[in-house]
């Protein structure tokens, strides 16, 4: 009769465990330098985002109870409800906002597309000294140019409406300096290469570097995006109805009975107002970063 008893099995040898090098050390306490103070940062620079959420979701008179009350208890909706369904919703604003910010960003990058290529990849009289003045036009502060802009436009016809608004964001120096700068980086071996089968000018442009220019272009517009859902100033000055208010200027208008700002419905737009911007950071962020790289900024 056969022995059926299971065998033990031997124990495997015991892998002996590798000591980490001087070096693997002080690298590993050197990220835990870096880390901690940067986590403790990011908290700094979050806790006026979780002040707006909290502050959101309170009655009126408990948004600036001492010691402040970071969590809710109850959660109130309420601000939620009446700035998108009440009276003086943002919800025409919001729209205003978008309609903008849109258009700008399409015609941003259009121009700044095509005038960074101009000054990077076409060779004609004066290109150097043309772009130097024009790049020469972002020392004049912004806010020198607002009285100018309104009396254009009211002769216009174009004051108090969107396209106030959106003309001016369409041809900006940063944008064409961000697209010559991606243009001037790339080689000009690939043109040289177009032009011998055949290619024109447009079709270089269109077919080669376009297409390579994708996240530098992703990278404007962001930008473009956030300084158009962000700007109250030109706004202020260009837009008098409340039909063609953008969310800015909404934001501004949501007042108690004795005047004084409304916190918790000013916090609960607020909220509103950095989805779209949150969204589209999230969304295109590993184009903007790569954007930031191929252009040498740092």
């Amino acid at each position: 009769m056969t022995d059926t008893a299971v065998r033990p099995r031997p124990a495997a040898p015991a892998v002996p465990r590798t000591r980490r090098t001087p070096r693997q050390r002080r690298a590993t306490r050197n990220r835990w330098l870096w880390a901690v103070p940067m986590w403790l940062l990011a908290l700094a620079f979050l806790l006026p985002f979780a002040w707006m959420l909290s502050t959101s979701l309170k009655a009126n008179a408990d948004a600036f109870t001492v010691p402040m009350q970071w969590i809710p208890d109850p959660w109130r909706w309420d601000a939620f409800v009446e700035v998108l369904t009440g009276e003086g919703s943002i919800v025409p604003a919001f729209a205003n906002s978008v309609v903008v910010a849109a258009v700008r960003v399409l015609g941003e990058v259009l121009t700044a597309t095509m005038a960074g290529y101009a000054f990077a990849r076409l060779h004609f009289r004066g290109r150097d000294k043309v772009f130097l003045a024009y790049l020469a036009t972002s020392i004049i502060p912004a806010q020198l140019l607002l009285v100018p802009r309104f009396i254009y436009f009211q002769q216009l016809g174009l004051y108090d409406t969107l396209w106030a608004l959106i003309l001016p964001g369409m041809f900006t120096v940063l944008g064409t300096f961000l697209m010559r700068q991606f243009f001037v980086g790339q080689p000009a071996a690939f043109a040289e290469a177009a032009r011998i089968d055949g290619a024109n000018e447009w079709q270089i442009f269109w077919r080669l570097y376009l297409p390579m220019a994708t996240p530098v272009m992703s990278a404007l517009g962001i930008l473009t995006f956030v300084w158009s859902w962000n700007d109250y100033e030109t706004p202020l000055v260009l837009i008098s109805s409340p039909e063609a208010y953008t969310l800015p200027l909404s934001l501004a208008s949501f007042t108690d009975e004795q005047g004084a700002i409304s916190a918790n419905l000013t916090m609960a737009a607020s909220v509103v107002s950095i989805i779209p911007v949150l969204i589209v950071f999230l969304v295109l962020q590993k184009r903007f970063v790569r954007a930031l790289t191929h252009t040498g900024i740092k």
